[in-house]
C-alpha cells in the first residue's frame, strides 16, 4: 500500500475494477512488445551496417567474384542478416552459371557475358535486393499498431473511469457518494491516458528513426548493387564487336 500510495499509477491501477485492470495490463503489454522490437531492430542495424562495410572494404572492382567472406552465424533470435552479402552470393551465383552454359554451348568462346546475360543477372540482383528489402521491414507493422492503439487504449480507460464515476454518482448521490469511489475512477480515466501516450510517443519515435535508417541502407544496398553489376560488365562483358565475326563482311 504504501508503493501504491506513492506511485500514481499503481494507485490507479490497485482502486480500478477489473475492466480498469485489463486496460492497464494492454498498455503494459502494448510497451513491452513495442521496446522489444525497438531494441532487437536498433541492435540488428548496427552490427548489419558493421557486417556491410566490411564486405564493402573487402570487394575489388579488379576481381569482382574472387570476394570470400562468410556471414557469422548466432542463433535465430539473434541472426544477424547481412543483405550486401545475399545481394553479392545472387550475383557471384548467377555470373558463374551463365559463364558455365556459355563455355558448355560455345567452347572456343572466351569468358565474357553478352547484353542478355548482363539483362539477366541483373534481374536476379534486383529480385535479391527487394527480397532482402521485404526482411529488413519485417516486424515494422508493430511499432505503427502500438502508435495508433496505445492512444485509444488509453482513451478507453479515459471513459471508462468517468463512466465508472458517473455510475456511482447515480446509484449513490451527490451526497451519498464517497470521494474515494468518484476519486479512483478519475484516476483510472487520467492514469489511463498519460499510459498511453508513455507507450506510444517513445514506439512513435522509434518507427520514425528504424523507417529513416532502413531507408538510407536501402539507398546503400542499391549503390552497391550498381557498383557490382558495373564491375561485372566492364571486367566479363563481351563487346559488340565481337558478335560478328571477322570476316564475315
Amino acid at each position: 500500500m504504501i508503493v501504491a500510495t506513492g506511485n500514481p499509477f499503481i494507485s490507479a491501477y490497485v482502486q480500478s475494477d477489473w475492466f480498469g485492470k485489463g486496460i492497464f495490463w494492454g498498455l503494459f503489454l502494448l510497451s513491452a512488445i513495442s521496446w522489444w522490437v525497438l531494441i532487437h531492430k536498433a541492435w540488428i542495424y548496427f552490427h548489419m551496417r558493421r557486417l556491410s562495410n566490411d564486405l564493402t572494404a573487402q570487394f575489388s572492382e579488379k576481381d569482382p567474384l574472387g570476394l570470400q567472406f562468410i556471414r557469422p552465424l548466432k542463433g535465430r533470435l539473434l541472426e544477424v542478416p547481412n543483405p550486401f552479402f545475399e545481394v553479392y552470393k545472387t550475383m557471384k551465383q548467377h555470373v558463374l552459371q551463365v559463364i558455365s552454359r556459355n563455355h558448355l554451348y560455345i567452347p572456343s568462346q572466351e569468358t565474357a557475358l553478352s547484353e542478355a546475360d548482363m539483362g539477366l543477372i541483373e534481374s536476379q540482383v534486383y529480385a535479391a535486393m527487394s527480397s532482402q528489402t521485404k526482411k529488413l521491414e519485417k516486424n515494422m507493422f508493430i511499432l505503427s499498431t502500438v502508435v495508433t492503439l496505445g492512444p485509444f487504449l488509453g482513451l478507453l480507460g479515459t471513459v471508462w473511469g468517468i463512466l465508472v464515476t458517473f455510475s456511482e454518482l447515480h446509484q449513490k448521490g451527490f451526497a451519498a457518494a464517497s470521494n474515494a469511489s468518484m476519486l479512483s475512477g478519475l484516476a483510472l480515466a487520467l492514469a489511463t491516458t498519460v499510459f498511453g501516450l508513455v507507450v506510444a510517443i517513445p514506439a512513435l519515435v522509434g518507427y520514425n528513426y528504424l523507417k529513416n535508417a532502413g531507408r538510407e541502407y536501402r539507398r546503400d544496398l542499391e549503390d552497391f548493387s550498381h557498383l557490382l553489376l558495373t564491375a561485372v560488365e566492364l571486367h566479363y562483358r563481351r563487346p559488340d564487336n565481337a558478335k560478328t565475326a571477322p570476316g564475315s563482311h
